[in-house]
């Protein structure tokens, strides 16, 4: 657990220097609210890290494989391209370089998607599946924790450093993942991952091909075709999707303009980091650890119910405070509220994601659910400046309290058809392979 929390604010640190401490630097260099939000693209490698999840899933690293494992190897080598991209990132001047500054925060959410490919594999690996609700509450964790140095800690220093010098003080951040994998085990998924590589070899020798052709097919097929046939044999899978795709959109469009919200309504960046991070680390540890204590009681799709729910309160606080005005008193409200109900949501959501993986193929099939997941932050929220500079800030954040509607009518009859669909995403599977209980009802 407390490698999973360390890999966890690893994991964390990046996403807020391509998000929303990055939209402060952009409001600071004087760009609109509609170009800020264009800067959301530069995400996009967050949804779209499956399309090479395969091959950090299975390719062996020349040198680092054999001494550090698969999961290892391939973490040490995301984490320093990652420290790299951030220091490049720290010298360029989002005035002056607008292009150069979206490419290097690209380069950025690569490197960081590419680290999340492999820590999702190695959490899920690494865990029972009694301790999935336990593991991704304190991924969570770890996770807030590290938005948190990135966050309030960027601000902070922003005020009295420049932006530069943020990003590269962000980046020796990053050596803390780096010392976290170097001292942590590699997983036991070997023994899954040689049968199907075996199974996947001789489905090759049937189809008429022998020797190096056929090894070649074998690592094709288990890194490429494999994880998503095995997704697509289980009943309702095309629901469950537009689910994991709609479930966090309402709450993404509320806090992916947050920050230029507050900065709209005279509060100063220290009362930011004050009050939106730090006095908000507490409610966010609450927030988790309610979500893995409500799934361990009632199990995950029940509490995916609650959470959405309580993420549609959350969102409502936020048009209060865009009435009520710059009152801080107001703002902790608000983020007390924020910070309880997407930790409560996103613990449930990662439980629920976790569930759904085979060991054999953990890292290609999390980074496809996640890649969904990320959609709606990386491509459907690149609208919200469009759509705030449009509709002012109450109108804005009552119009996402609707966007959680979709999700919770998805999950409502997925949880509706539950017993007939009791065990139908667990297919007839080797023990080792299962994924956990995922019983709906």
């Amino acid at each position: 657990m407390l490698i999973i929390l360390l890999l966890g604010f690893s994991s964390g640190l990046p996403l807020a220097l391509v998000g929303a401490t990055m939209m402060a630097r952009l409001h600071d260099a004087g760009l609109n609210n509609t170009d800020i939000g264009l800067f959301v693209l530069a995400s996009m490698p967050y949804t779209l890290k499956f399309l090479w999840a395969p091959l950090v899933d299975r390719l062996p690293l020349p040198g680092l494989t054999r001494r550090f494992g698969r999961r290892r190897g391939w973490a040490l080598l995301c984490q320093a391209a990652l420290l790299l991209a951030l220091l490049g990132l720290a010298g360029v001047d989002p005035v002056r370089e607008p292009w150069t500054t979206g490419l290097m925060a690209l380069l950025v959410a690569f490197c960081s998607a590419s680290q999340d490919i492999v820590v999702d594999a190695y959490r899920v690996e690494s865990l029972d599946r009694p301790q999935f609700g336990a593991g991704a509450a304190t991924y969570v964790l770890g996770y807030r924790f590290g938005m948190l140095a990135s966050g309030a800690g960027g601000l902070y220093l922003a005020a009295i450093l420049p932006w530069s010098e943020v990003y590269v003080v962000m980046g020796g951040l990053a050596l803390v993942g780096m010392a976290t994998v170097l001292g942590a085990p590699e997983p036991e998924g070997a023994a899954a991952l040689a049968r199907d590589t075996a199974d996947a070899e001789a489905l090759m020798v049937r189809s008429g091909l022998d020797g190096r052709r056929a090894r070649l097919g074998a690592w094709l097929y288990g890194a490429v075709v494999a994880p998503f046939r095995d997704f697509t044999l289980r009943p309702a899978w095309q629901v469950v999707l537009l689910f994991i795709l709609l479930f966090k959109l309402g709450e993404v469009f509320a806090g992916v303009m947050a920050i230029p919200f507050y900065l709209e309504l005279g509060f100063t960046k220290v009362e930011i980091a004050s009050v939106t991070k730090v006095f908000g680390l507490v409610a966010t540890i609450a927030g988790g650890l309610i979500g893995g204590v409500l799934v361990g009681r009632f199990g995950i799709v029940r509490g995916l119910l609650v959470t959405g729910v309580l993420q549609m309160v959350s969102n409502l606080s936020f048009s209060a405070l865009a009435v009520i005005g710059h009152d801080v008193g107001a703002l902790m409200i608000t983020v007390t509220i924020e910070n309880v109900c997407g930790g409560m949501a996103t613990a449930a959501f990662v439980a629920y994601l976790s569930s759904l993986c085979s060991v054999a193929y953990t890292a290609t099939q999390y980074a496809l659910l996640t890649s969904l997941a990320a959609f709606a932050r990386d491509v459907l929220a690149a609208s919200s400046g469009w759509c705030a500079d449009r509709l002012g800030w109450m109108a804005y954040y009552l119009f996402s309290t609707g966007l959680c509607l979709p999700g919770l009518v998805l999950l409502a009859w997925l949880a509706g058809v539950g017993p007939r669909l009791s065990g139908a995403l667990t297919p007839d599977l080797p023990e080792d392979r299962r994924p956990v209980e995922t019983t709906i009802s």
